[in-house]
């Protein structure tokens, strides 16, 4: 037949939903054919190294003989690394997966300092298992650390925020020397104005810890006053990983935990549970726990995308004013971040008010969706990619202290940049998943620089050598664009 056939916006959401299931059957046949020879597989024992050379003395005799079964034994040392000066450990104390293999700690030196004048209050925000809490440790070893993930001491704040200002007083002189940080805060949002009257009667210093400020906003909780300095603590960024994997980026995410992760889809899974719950619910941020849970399966639709939300409102069966609350409340509870276009002026050609909505993270993004990257290439590793580049984008700014916009460009034509960098738009960023990008993949970016003639045009892809076309376009391999941006030759 020569008639062509269009998939409709509900044909793709079953498309990837079945792609899902297919998925989900093979591992079920896997897991059926292990059971045929239930005593066969790896095994991974871990023994502590006190004992190990005991106990590691039973192991069977050479292959083949009472053993049959037995193909190879490998013997490996586990050992923790001791902690140098100055860097920070995002680490997961002794963890095991489902088969009991036990991960090692792995060390993270992190972009971000906390340093901060004798009295000086701050805020550290960002979003939860990102490594806020092991940050202040290491950076604030001498300070007094209250938890609210405290039971006992979260009731206590709740029932009576005043007995926080005994506490401290219990701490004498410790307290005068190092700030004193409060994690959780946003549990107990009175306490601020316990810190508040401790800050301006006594001097004291706090860094105030927390996953989501929304609660503290709406509640009109006191803020100190506009005193307090702000931080923000992203997941892990190219420069804190060293032998940085793409593709292990890009499926697993970035959070510490995940990209390190035995089992990072179980990881990834209850994470997301673990936020629809606590971070939303528990909260009250919203009631109607059924809408929110359509509108959050349906952003795998709409990520990256430009927001039309009528369209979101009627496949979540709610109102385009719910969607826009429901986006503002993934933003204030730092799980996402809009990304409004860009335009000097007012124009019939280019977009000027829908913005995009990217996750904070590439992999909940692709869990979300259902991605699973098996090589570097393809549409659904470009859009990856993309979202890779603006979670660096926004690192960067925010640890090199750079007060910049990041907006995209887009004309009603479909004529797109992903990302334009300034209040003039001196820097344009196009993402390309492709390891050779065509002259035809360079219309856009022509059309913004003889529109705007930006300082930088840059084009990131997944070549192996960097060029410059004659027009004076780079293009750049996406290793060395981060290189140039984490050492300030992109953004000036």
């Amino acid at each position: 037949s020569n008639r062509h056939v269009l998939i409709t916006r509900v044909g793709a959401q079953i498309a990837e939903r079945a792609k899902a299931l297919l998925r989900d059957a093979e591992e079920v046949m896997e897991v059926a054919s292990a059971g045929r020879s239930p005593m066969t597989g790896e095994m991974r024992l871990g023994v502590i190294p006190t004992i190990g050379p005991f106990l590691l003395q039973l192991k069977p005799n050479a292959p083949g003989a009472s053993s049959p079964k037995v193909a190879e034994m490998q013997v490996s040392p586990m050992h923790r690394s001791p902690v140098p000066p100055a860097t920070h450990s995002e680490y997961n104390p002794n963890w095991s997966d489902h088969f009991g293999a036990w991960s090692e700690m792995r060390q993270y030196t992190r972009k971000l300092r906390i340093d901060l004048p004798r009295g000086q209050p701050a805020f550290l925000w960002g979003p939860r298992k990102t490594g806020k809490s092991t940050l202040l440790r290491h950076q604030l070893p001498h300070s007094a650390y209250f938890d609210l993930l405290d039971t006992r001491l979260l009731l206590e704040l709740t029932r009576a925020p005043w007995t926080l200002s005994e506490r401290v007083q219990a701490l004498g002189d410790a307290a005068t020397v190092n700030p004193i940080v409060i994690d959780e805060v946003q549990k107990v949002p009175a306490v601020l104005d316990e810190v508040h009257r401790l800050i301006e009667n006594a001097g004291l210093g706090f860094v105030l810890c927390g996953s989501s400020a929304r609660k503290l906003v709406r509640g009109r909780a006191n803020l100190l006053g506009g005193r307090a300095w702000r931080f923000a603590l992203h997941p892990l960024a190219w420069p804190e990983i060293p032998d940085f994997d793409l593709l292990r980026a890009l499926n697993r995410g970035l959070v510490p935990q995940h990209y390190d992760a035995a089992n990072h889809r179980r990881a990834l899974t209850g994470y997301v549970d673990d936020y629809l719950k606590e971070e939303v619910f528990d909260e009250g941020l919203t009631r109607n726990v059924a809408a929110f849970s359509r509108f959050f399966d349906a952003l795998s639709f709409c990520h990256g995308e430009l927001l039309n939300y009528s369209s979101i409102a009627r496949d979540c069966g709610i109102d385009s004013k719910t969607v826009r609350e429901y986006f503002q409340i993934l933003v204030d509870t730092l799980l996402g971040v809009f990304v409004e276009p860009f335009s000097r002026r007012r124009s019939r050609v280019v977009i000027t008010r829908a913005p995009k909505f990217y996750l904070f993270d590439v992999g909940v993004a692709g869990h979300l969706a259902g991605r699973r990257l098996e090589r570097a290439e393809g549409p659904e590793f470009g859009r990856a990619l993309e979202h890779l580049v603006l979670m660096e984008l926004l690192a960067y700014r925010s640890y090199h202290e750079r007060d910049f916009p990041v907006r995209f460009w887009r004309t009603k034509s479909g004529l797109e940049c992903d990302f334009i960098l300034g209040r003039d738009g001196a820097v344009a960023i196009e993402v390309k998943g492709s390891a050779h990008v065509r002259p035809a993949e360079l219309k856009a970016m022509r059309a913004y620089v003889d529109e705007h003639r930006p300082r930088h045009a840059v084009v990131v892809c997944n070549e192996g050598a960097p060029r410059q076309t004659s027009d004076g376009i780079r293009i750049l391999p996406w290793q060395q664009f981060l290189e140039l941006l984490w050492s300030d030759a992109i953004v000036e």
